[in-house]
């Protein structure tokens, strides 16, 4: 018999994101509190979300923010709502 125990939870650190429609300028604007200098803006949230992807990694490093291996951004928009995972 083999006995394996469970994996422990992997650990992540979590930023909160908002995203707003810009009527005027035709884009999503992406930006969050917790991470200072996050503002993005795309045509679509498939190409914000790219934005976003290539941008984080750079503003953690910029601001020493302490972040675990994985980071997810708990991304608020009205009306709806997504996350996204980072390997960071």
């Amino acid at each position: 018999m083999t006995y394996s125990s469970p994996s422990p939870p992997e650990h992540r650190t979590v930023f909160r994101v908002t995203v707003l429609w810009d009527d005027e300028a035709k884009v999503y604007v992406a930006t969050s509190d917790d991470l200072p200098g996050l503002v993005a803006e795309a045509e679509t949230i498939p190409l914000l979300e790219n934005e976003m992807r290539a941008l984080v990694p750079d503003l953690l490093a910029l601001n020493k923010v302490a972040h675990s291996s994985r980071v997810r951004l708990d991304v608020e928009m009205k009306p709806a709502s997504l996350a996204i995972e980072l390997a960071a």
